[in-house]
C-alpha cells in the first residue's frame, strides 16, 4: 500500500491531452516485473492517486512505462511532470491478458482511443515470440488522426511482413488519406480464422460491445474474447469495494476478463 518513489526519466507529449511517461525506481533495483493488461496506482505527490495501465514492454528491466491522458486534477499532474520529476507508484495490479493461452492460433487485438495503451504490452509479447502464433491483426480506431497514439511505432507494424495492422478514425479531414469509420467495420477486411482466434480488446464500453457482437458473428469463440474493464479504483487490492462491477471488483478480478463472464455486466453504469 506505500507508493515506492520511481523519477521521471522522459515525459513525450502523444497528443494535445495524452503523455506517455517513462520511469525509473530511485532506489537501485529493477522496475517491479508486470503482465500485459495489468495497472499500477501511479501517485501524484500532494494531488492524489490514479490507476494507470502500464503501456511499456514487459520484458524491460530498467524503465517502467505509462500513458497518461489528463482528464482530472491527478492525471492532469502526472502529464505535466518533467524529467527529475517524482512519481510514486504501486503495483503491478489486476489479471492480464492471455498471451500464452493464444499460442498456436491466430491473434486479434482491437484498440479504441486510449485503449490501445494496454494493448501495446500485449503487442510486444506477442512479437517477441512471434512463431508461436499465427496470423496477427490490430485494429485500431481513434476520433482523428490527432488522436492516434503511437504514430511511427504503429506505422512499422503495420509495414512488417507478418502482421496485419488497419487504423480508422471517426473524422479524417482534408489530409486523412486512410479509412474513416468504426472499428468493426474493418473486422471484415482482415483474415484470421475464427475458429482458432483469441481476441483481446479494450476501449470504450460502446465500441467493445458492438465488437463483440461482430466477432460473435464471424464466428470466433466468446470464451476466446477478452476485454478490458475499467471502473474508479481507489485501493488497488479488492479492499475499499469502490470498482465493485456487480459480482467483480475489477482491481482484483480484471480489468482483463472473458466476455463469456462479463457480457452481463459490460455497459452498467458506475453508481
Amino acid at each position: 500500500m506505500i507508493p515506492m518513489p520511481y523519477v521521471v526519466r522522459r515525459a513525450h507529449r502523444e497528443t494535445t491531452d495524452t503523455f506517455t511517461l517513462e520511469m525509473a525506481p530511485t532506489v537501485e533495483t529493477t522496475v517491479a516485473p508486470f503482465l500485459p493488461g495489468q495497472f499500477n496506482m501511479l501517485y501524484a505527490f500532494g494531488v492524489g492517486e490514479v490507476p494507470i495501465s502500464v503501456s511499456g514492454n514487459p520484458a524491460e528491466s530498467a524503465c517502467l512505462t505509462h500513458t497518461v491522458r489528463a482528464v482530472g486534477s491527478v492525471t492532469r499532474a502526472l502529464c505535466d511532470a518533467d524529467p527529475g520529476d517524482m512519481v510514486g507508484v504501486r503495483g503491478p495490479f489486476g489479471t492480464s491478458w492471455p498471451v500464452d493461452g493464444a499460442m498456436g492460433g491466430d491473434v486479434m487485438l482491437v484498440a479504441g482511443g486510449l485503449g490501445l495503451a494496454p494493448l501495446r504490452p500485449a503487442m510486444y509479447a506477442v512479437l517477441s515470440n512471434r512463431s508461436a502464433f499465427q496470423r496477427i491483426v490490430l485494429i485500431y480506431g481513434a476520433r482523428t488522426p490527432d488522436d492516434l497514439l503511437y504514430r511511427r511505432e504503429v506505422e512499422k507494424w503495420g509495414g512488417h511482413p507478418d502482421l496485419q495492422v488497419e487504423v480508422t478514425v471517426d473524422s479524417g479531414g482534408r489530409d486523412w488519406q486512410g479509412h474513416v469509420g468504426v472499428v468493426t467495420t474493418l473486422i471484415g477486411r482482415t483474415v484470421f480464422d475464427p475458429a482458432r482466434t483469441t481476441a483481446f480488446i479494450c476501449g470504450p464500453e460502446l465500441m467493445m460491445r458492438f465488437t463483440v457482437l461482430e466477432l460473435l458473428r464471424q464466428g470466433v469463440a466468446e470464451e476466446r474474447i477478452f476485454v478490458s474493464l475499467e471502473r474508479n479504483m481507489k485501493c488497488g487490492v479488492g479492499l475499499c469495494g469502490h470498482c465493485q462491477l456487480g459480482p467483480f471488483l475489477t482491481c482484483r478480478d480484471g480489468p482483463v476478463i472473458a466476455h463469456s463472464r462479463a457480457r452481463d455486466w459490460l455497459g452498467r453504469r458506475e453508481a
